[in-house]
């Protein structure tokens, strides 16, 4: 091999992968190689036949790969002459070490993949298992923060469950002279009146262990399960006795049996039967006592309700005013109040609020407040939220419009109505600031707080709730004639419809006599609904109802007409007054009123001929002849 193919091939192996170079700089070649065998420079060679490469040791420590033929002689025979040591490799063996390393972590992999598998099935394995167990919610023994000057509003509630909490701290008072604490306390109230958080409270002042669940989270679609999680429940409790156990919402288990199509042999009914067990049955459960809550009584089973089960029924009922004072009170104290906000002043115009919605308000009138870049929480951020609330949010300001001006003469109505009516709902604001939904514009009305406290509504009171209802109308039909009324009085009549028909069918306010003819309708089962029962009433009578409940409605709006009628030019200044303000608050609108009548003192409120005020109309009738 001349010079000029050493040079070529050298190149060559500069190209490839073998980039070392010997001692003297150059990229070594198998003619190389064997030169420096003979010049004894190199120090070891290993060859690895089936790689055609030899690693060539040098004696100065470096070492390089040089392409050899698979069986080459003369390599052989050179290293043998100089002495220089040549091990071939085995390289079957390090084939099958390199086989089987990539086969164990292979297996591995594969065991690693399998286990994961099994344990993923052993847990929902364990799932489908468990079904039959109960998952409470536990607040251990001093877990529960929530003390009775927490619950504001309710007092007469919470002085009939101290018994409960003095029982649970010293039971021995009640045993030495023979007494049992009721096993079952009932908390019957409407939404929001503050149930659970009374259920809770009883468990903080007691500083006892408290499991709450929800009476759905007992029933599955598995037969068994939920009476097997009533089983677990209790089991639970007697562990850790002595406990409260609060359900909530138990009417969606504890509903009459056998009220629907099919037999009672369903997952509800199974439910309720364990639990009836659980509470009055052969085992004792002596310390463990059960707190529910419902807002529909009526639909429970008799035999949930009766002594040894639910031994004691305590209502929970809306706030009087001073409650609602009270439970401001309570909510107010992590908000930043203004000095000039009074919540006596707000508890009166808040009648019929439960606690929820009273921590709603003030909840809202923060976000206001924060929205609005205020460090406190103002009167105006209060009222806003009230309004938000029960009126639904604000919508884009009417225009000076036709319309604007007929939703004026429709309010105004209302408003007007209030004043004039004895016995009306005094008027708290009249707007004409559009909400969501579509209305327009609202008279709002605080209702009587003492007919609300003593829940017995007066025959008057009605009729001046009818009348206010239709003062829409009839100022639509004062200002612009019956043949252009609008359909603006849709809800107003549907109110109507319904307060006339309780007070003929339910009250007896009629000439059909002291009769109540119709229920409430509560009843809520599937096969009820299927089958109901026909009125128990005749033809002819149903025929009166609906000509007295008619009566009643015209009547009202007769009444209506003829106090609007006289006062065309008071409801003129009201209407433009209001067109410029958009509001008017019940103060200074009555002030306005009161001056307008004492202009005019020989106008009379009430019994004016309609024939005076509206063309073709009919005479009104005093509303005490029906």
């Amino acid at each position: 091999m001349g010079p000029g193919r050493a040079e070529k091939a050298g190149s060559k192996t500069a190209a490839g992968p073998f980039s070392l170079t010997d001692d003297n700089g150059s990229q070594p070649s198998f003619s190389q190689l064997l030169k420096d065998l003979k010049a004894g420079k190199v120090r070891e060679l290993e060859l690895m036949p089936r790689q055609r490469v030899a690693t060539v040791y040098f004696q100065n420590g470096r070492s390089v790969d040089v392409p050899v033929f698979s069986d080459n002689q003369l390599l052989l025979n050179t290293a043998q002459d100089a002495g220089v040591p040549l091990t071939v490799r085995d390289e079957v063996r390090d084939d099958a070490v390199a086989g089987l390393v990539s086969n164990l972590l292979v297996a591995a992999l594969l065991l690693t993949g399998m286990a994961l598998l099994i344990r993923r099935s052993a847990q929902v394995a364990n799932r489908h298992l468990g079904f039959g167990r109960s998952q409470p919610r536990l607040q251990a023994e001093g877990g529960v923060t929530v003390r009775f000057d927490d619950v504001a509003g309710i007092a007469e509630a919470k002085e009939e469950l101290q018994e409960v909490v003095t029982f649970l701290k010293t039971p021995e008072r009640f045993t030495s002279v023979g007494a049992k604490i009721p096993k079952g306390v009932l908390l019957i109230g409407p939404p929001g009146t503050g149930k659970t958080l009374l259920a809770r409270a009883i468990a903080g002042e007691a500083g006892v262990p408290f499991f709450s669940m929800a009476a759905s989270e007992f029933v599955e679609m598995f037969v068994g399960v939920g009476a097997s999680r009533v089983r677990d429940l209790f089991r639970q409790a007697k562990a850790k006795a002595p406990c409260i156990i609060f359900i909530d919402e138990i009417d969606a288990v504890g509903r009459q049996r056998g009220a629907g199509i099919g037999g009672g042999n369903d997952e509800r009914e199974q439910t309720l039967n364990q639990l009836l067990t659980e509470m009055d049955g052969f085992e004792e459960n002596s310390g463990v006592i059960l707190l529910a809550a419902t807002n529909r009584p009526d639909v429970l089973d008799s035999a949930l309700m009766r002594p040894g089960r639910f031994d004691r029924r305590i209502t929970v009922d809306l706030p009087d005013r001073r409650g609602r004072e009270q439970i401001l009170g309570v909510h107010a104290r992590t908000r930043p109040l203004a000095e000039d906000v009074s919540l006596s002043d707000w508890a009166i115009r808040t009648p019929g609020f439960s606690g929820a919605d009273l921590a709603n308000l003030l909840n809202e009138a923060a976000i206001l407040t924060a929205r609005r870049h205020l460090a406190q929480v103002d009167n105006l951020a209060i009222g806003d939220a009230l309004e938000r609330i029960t009126m639904g949010l604000t919508a884009a300001p009417l225009q000076d419009s036709a319309k604007k001006r007929l939703i004026a003469y429709h309010e105004i109505g209302h408003a007007l109505l209030t004043c004039l009516v004895p016995h009306a709902d005094a008027l708290d604001k009249v707007t004409l600031l559009p909400r969501a939904g579509g209305v327009g514009g609202f008279a709002r009305m605080m209702p009587n707080e003492d007919i609300l406290d003593s829940g017995l509504i007066s025959r008057a009171y009605l009729q001046a709730r009818l009348v206010v209802a239709l003062g829409g109308r009839a100022a639509e039909m004062v200002i612009f004639g019956p043949s252009e009324v609008t359909q603006g009085a849709t809800g107003d009549l549907q109110t109507v419809s319904r307060i006339c028909r309780e007070m003929v069918t339910r009250y007896g306010f009629s000439d059909l006599g002291p009769m109540a003819l119709e229920n409430e309708d509560g009843e809520v089962f599937l096969g009820r609904d299927w089958f109901r029962a026909q009125p128990h009433y005749s033809t002819r009578t149903g025929n009166r109802i609906d000509t007295q409940v008619r009566e009643l409605a015209s009547q009202s709006l007769d009444r209506a007409v003829a106090i609007l009628g006289p006062r065309r030019e008071l409801m003129d200044d009201l209407v433009d007054r209001l067109i410029v303000e958009e509001t008017i608050d019940g103060d200074s609108f009555r002030q306005s009123v009161e001056a307008w009548e004492s202009n005019h003192p020989d106008l009379a409120v009430a019994g004016q001929p309609l024939a005076a005020v509206l063309p073709g109309a009919r005479l009104a009738v005093p509303m005490g002849e029906i």
